[in-house]
Order: structure tokens, then C-alpha cells, then sequence
């Protein structure tokens, strides 16, 4: 296992860091609510995408996942949530950040359902259980120790983000330029979605 550490590590530090649909949700959540009201998304999809990990690799969903209508109706029914989503914060009204907004965030149960019916974060976890996780008699051991270090990994990455968005939120003071924001967030988060279903 310790062979597999620093590659997997590496590999888990690229997949939560890097701009996709849960980072930018994150970044635009805390710049709007605060980092404290962004703890429960972080919380939520790094225990989502820990436990398809886990899941996975207990050989649970590995044989209908591979079924192309079973992969098409969960892509097509994360699009659908992930463009709600961003229609709901690019029409959010021209008001300056509030902590105290009245309309409600994401959530952790919102944040880790995404995961669940998002096809990338599938692909994820049977690429973590093929390549990492070995055919021994520890396997089960390991799994369970890649998605705990997965899950350890992908909780400061999406911090920063969390920090990045209140870092934001301190520079768009005014209701133009919190609205301006909001909507770079939401065509981001659009072409973050629509860009998985064509590529």
C-alpha cells in the first residue's frame, strides 16, 4: 500500500482541486452565505465521492454503471440539477453578499446527492478502485483506506475554494458587482456541466 501512497495522493489532490461543477458550487455558495454556511456542501460532496469510493469498491454499482442508459439517465439528470443551480444563482437579485440571504444554500445532503448522480465522480471512483486498490486479500482493507485519504484530501481542497469565495466576496462590495459575480459563476458553472456531456 505504501507504494501506492504519494501516486495516489497525487491523483486525489489533482481530482479536488481542479475546477469542475462541485468547486465552482462551493466558491460561489460561500462568497454568498459566508465559509461557515459552505462547510456543509464541503462536508457533503467529499463524503459523496469518499463513499462511491467505498461503495465501488465493495463491488456495488460496478456492473450497472457500465450500462449505457444507466450512464446516460444519471448525466442527464445531473445536468439538469447542476443547470438549475446555475439559473438560481445567475438570477439572484443585484443585492450586496449577505451572510443572512434569504435564499437557501445547497446544503450537505445537496452536496453529496450531486455526487452520487454525477457520472465523472463514478468514473472517478472505478478508476481510484482499478488502479490503486490491488487484487490481494487486503483489497477490501485498502479500498477502505483510499477513501478515507480521499476524503482527508478533498476536504482542504475544497476549503480553499470555500476561502477563495470569501476572499470574493470582500472585493464585490456593491449589488452590481455581487450580481456580476454571480453570474460569471453561473455561466462557469454551466459550461463546467454542459462541457462533461460533450467532451
Amino acid at each position: 500500500m505504501l507504494s501506492t501512497f504519494m501516486p495516489f495522493t497525487l491523483f486525489a489532490f489533482v481530482a479536488s482541486i481542479t475546477p469542475g461543477p462541485t468547486n465552482i458550487l462551493v466558491l460561489s455558495h460561500s462568497a454568498r452565505y459566508g465559509f461557515k454556511a459552505a462547510l456543509p456542501i464541503i462536508l457533503g460532496a467529499c463524503l459523496g465521492a469518499a463513499g462511491l469510493v467505498l461503495l465501488v469498491g465493495s463491488g456495488v454499482g460496478q456492473s450497472w454503471v457500465h450500462v449505457p442508459k444507466v450512464q446516460t439517465a444519471m448525466q442527464w439528470i445531473g445536468v439538469a440539477w447542476l443547470s438549475y443551480l446555475a439559473w438560481q444563482i445567475f438570477s439572484a437579485p443585484a443585492q450586496t453578499i449577505d451572510v443572512d440571504a434569504s435564499q437557501k444554500p445547497l446544503g450537505l445532503i445537496g452536496a453529496a446527492s450531486l455526487q452520487l448522480i454525477n457520472p465523472k465522480t463514478w468514473m472517478m471512483a472505478l478508476a481510484v478502485v482499478s488502479v490503486f486498490a490491488g487484487n490481494g486479500e487486503e483489497r477490501q482493507s485498502q479500498v477502505v483506506y483510499l477513501s478515507l485519504i480521499f476524503f482527508l484530501i478533498s476536504l482542504p481542497c475544497l476549503g480553499t475554494w470555500a476561502l477563495l469565495g470569501v476572499g470574493s466576496a470582500q472585493v464585490f462590495r456593491s449589488a452590481k458587482a455581487t450580481q456580476r459575480f454571480n453570474r460569471s459563476m453561473a455561466v462557469l458553472l454551466l459550461g463546467a456541466t454542459w462541457l462533461g456531456v460533450v467532451v
